[in-house]
């Protein structure tokens, strides 16, 4: 808008309101501007603020992944290692469990 616009406005103003009226027009008018001004910075500053809390939750779980990822056991154990045996899964041998068959010993004493 250029200067002569404002001018012919400011005049078409004056002359549809009146000397009077004009000042409380402007006021109402700049209220309303700076409260539109207001309302907008904050909606702004409420989406830039989702933006970067979903930027971090993102980063966040990719630092997760890759955490897990250096993490992760073999599948298999090393070679020449000893593989351990959850209880229910190990031998029940006599020789496993300290059972001992004493019928098949001597037990003669001459």
């Amino acid at each position: 808008m250029s200067f002569a616009d404002t001018v012919v406005l400011f005049v078409l103003a004056l002359l549809l309101f009146g000397p009077k009226k004009l000042p409380g027009i402007a006021r109402q008018v700049g209220k309303a501007l700076a409260e539109f001004k207001r309302a907008s910075n904050e909606f702004k500053a409420q989406i830039e603020a989702e933006i970067s809390q979903l930027e971090w939750e993102e980063k966040r779980k990719a630092d997760e992944k890759q955490i897990e990822a250096k993490i992760e056991l073999p599948a298999q154990p090393p070679a020449g290692s000893v593989e351990y045996l959850p209880e229910h899964a190990q031998s029940t041998t006599p020789a496993a469990t300290g059972e001992l068959n004493l019928s098949a010993t001597n037990t003669n004493h001459a």
